[in-house]
């Protein structure tokens, strides 16, 4: 029997996606091909905003329509958040939540037994331990994420994930050594460190993200090792300095703003205000010349005046972010900010969207110019459609190159010659 994977949300869940897909071909599944008419298809859903379920809810229905023999599983953090609502849905046969997942290949026996539906989520508990999970391989991916973190303990006011993922576990060092050490031995030269608060990894056990960076820094085969998504206020100076002696870290730093504006970050219950996030990024900037900021900004949050939104936008403007990911405040069942007065219309988010949108384009396009001339060291990943080869370098810069050649999986040093509007080009320096 052969199994299709569709995977909706974050690189956690991608790399969860990879580990049940790596499980299930384990106990005799296998991988579906591209051509192949799968017997079983496994959603690993997202729920971090009301149009995150909208999607899950069209995929599943999507693919029954598209695949009416086979086997459906919904799993993920949707059906962990809203266990009722999931189940509502006729069209998957098996409904799993994030906590019973060792149970997925059981559950789709049992189905195939009966052909009775399987609902399979239990709560999350405090006292849970980290679940073991191993990937071996990435396909066709030049680089490889490891998660080494699941669970946050923040509940910032808007957001749902700590009902769906629960409180903060950390991976056991040697666990997450052994699976470094065997994805140098298959041939990946980057890793990407994640998790769904990955700064509190180590919290549960005595260590701290260092201690991970470090980990995936000794292994020989591997080059460079990337930070995935960062809560800001974890990264205190003696953080910084310790991962600023690690060669291999790519000074990219993807540090969460969500706002700008102190007022804003209150009602949101984030864990800093302007003031700290600004010497944050400095301190980063000065251990890393020439670093990679990028972030999230959410606009139209609940009670945000325009006064407030306007701060925001300066401090964006100010802090001159490489890249940010701009989105507009969604409701969340089951949040804090769920009840919160003054809500903004759509039409006002729609606004303030662009705008925003427009600032932080501004910033990276200073940004990308700043690589103008530089040399940097280029993981090279895939052909684009125009016929170049492109790649990354450390500062997570996409840069496109002219070579007849194949380059994926290849790292050359290429002088930058041209900045775009979503990468730069240049040519080798050899």
């Amino acid at each position: 029997m052969n199994v299709s994977m569709i995977t909706l949300g974050c690189k956690v869940n991608q790399y969860e996606s990879q580990a049940m897909l790596e499980d299930l071909c384990r106990k005799g599944f296998s991988a579906c091909q591209a051509e192949e008419e799968p017997d079983v298809v496994v959603i690993n859903s997202c729920t971090v905003t009301a149009t995150s379920d909208h999607k899950v809810r069209q995929t599943v229905r999507h693919t029954r329509r598209t695949h009416p023999d086979a086997v459906i599983v919904l799993t993920g953090c949707m059906p962990q958040a809203f266990p009722e609502e999931s189940a509502a849905l006729q069209e998957a046969d098996i409904v799993l939540g994030n906590t019973n997942r060792h149970a997925l290949c059981d559950d789709i026996l049992q189905f195939m037994r009966t052909h009775e539906r399987v609902i399979d989520i239990t709560p999350h508990e405090n006292g849970e331990t980290y679940e073991t999970m191993q990937v071996g391989t990435f396909f066709e991916r030049t680089r490889a994420f490891v998660k080494i973190e699941d669970g946050c303990n923040r509940f910032c006011s808007y957001c749902i994930i700590p009902y769906s993922r629960g409180r903060v576990r950390s991976r056991p060092m040697d666990q997450l050594e052994d699976e470094l050490r065997q994805l140098g031995e298959h041939g990946y030269r980057e890793v990407v460190l994640t998790g769904i608060n990955l700064s509190a990894y180590g919290q549960d056990l005595g260590l701290t993200l260092c201690d991970a960076v470090e980990a995936a820094c000794r292994v020989p085969q591997i080059t460079r090792v990337r930070l995935g998504s960062l809560e800001p206020e974890e990264l205190s100076p003696d953080v910084i300095a310790r991962m600023a002696k690690q060669e291999k870290l790519c000074p990219q730093f993807h540090l969460s703003l969500q706002s700008g504006c102190d007022a804003t970050l209150k009602r949101m219950n984030r864990h800093y205000d302007t003031a700290e996030y600004r010497r944050i990024v400095e301190n980063l900037r000065a251990a890393f010349p020439g670093c990679a900021i990028t972030t999230d900004i959410m606009v139209g949050f609940a009670g945000e005046t325009e006064d407030e939104f306007e701060k925001s936008l300066r401090f964006a403007e100010e802090i001159g972010f490489a890249k940010a990911h701009v989105f507009m405040y969604s409701r969340r069942r089951g949040t804090r900010a769920d009840a919160f007065p003054d809500q903004v219309s759509n039409a006002v988010k729609e606004d303030r969207s662009r705008r925003m949108i427009a600032v932080t384009n501004q910033t990276r396009r200073a940004f990308l110019q700043q690589q103008v001339g530089t040399v940097q060291d280029v993981l090279f990943e895939q052909r684009a459609k125009d016929g170049t080869f492109e790649g990354h370098t450390p500062n997570y810069t996409l840069v496109r190159v002219s070579c007849p050649g194949e380059l994926a999986g290849c790292q050359r040093p290429v002088r930058i010659s041209e900045a775009g509007e979503d990468g730069c080009t240049g040519t080798f320096a050899e």
